[in-house]
């Protein structure tokens, strides 16, 4: 876009002597004069606000600070989306150069497959660190005695005198406890801990 510039030295023909012929107004000069004006009207945006109307401008670099107009671009990259920023979308972007196209920026990475995301907690050891990553689909650790819950086990025993007498003749003796039969195979706690969820594509921008 260009301002309008006098084309014409029209003050300048008043100092001449009328003998002069450059004094004189022609034809030409209104021609010089008015095509510099509609050579700046033709450049200027119409600003009647249709949204049909394309306008557009260069988009400033990163940083910028002014008063000047500010590109979709611009304010979707640099402000929207900084360095480091996470996208999210249900839209299968084929790469990078997807991502920059649609929302603009410089370099995009897939990021956070398989997993969730958890605000940085600087008290928690498992998540004080950004990008710290932990857990797992199904748990692996095989419980102590202390986290196995409280319980008990029955078993039959017979009140006959027969069985009553070497039951007691055998507490006489002095034998070990009695113990009912062990249960269990002491393996790992692998049950489904994975909470609910959707899926959905993250993009960080790292450019």
């Amino acid at each position: 876009m260009s301002n309008y510039t006098i084309a014409v030295a029209w003050s300048g023909k008043d100092a001449l002597a009328d003998s002069d012929a450059n004094k004189v107004i022609s034809g030409a000069d209104f021609n010089t004069e008015f095509t510099a004006v509609q050579t700046a009207v033709n450049t200027k945006a119409d600003l009647n606000g249709s949204a049909s109307e394309a306008f557009s401008c260069t988009t400033a670099a990163a940083g910028t600070n002014t008063t000047q107009v500010a590109t979709t671009a611009f304010v979707t990259a640099q402000y929207a989306y900084p360095i480091g920023a996470i996208f999210t979308t249900v839209t299968a972007y084929a790469n990078s150069a997807a991502v920059v196209s649609a929302i603009g920026g410089t370099t995009w990475v897939a990021f956070g497959a398989g997993k969730v995301l958890v605000g940085l907690d600087s008290g928690d050891t498992d998540f004080d660190t950004v990008e710290e990553t932990g857990g797992a689909k199904t748990d692996s650790h095989t419980l102590t005695t202390a986290e196995i819950p409280a319980h008990t086990h029955t078993y039959g025993k017979s009140t006959t005198s027969e069985a009553m007498s070497i039951h007691d003749i055998t507490g006489l003796r002095g034998a070990a406890d009695t113990q009912t039969s062990s249960t269990g195979g002491g393996g790992a706690h692998t049950h489904d801990i994975v909470q609910p969820y959707i899926v959905v594509y993250f993009w960080k921008r790292t450019a």
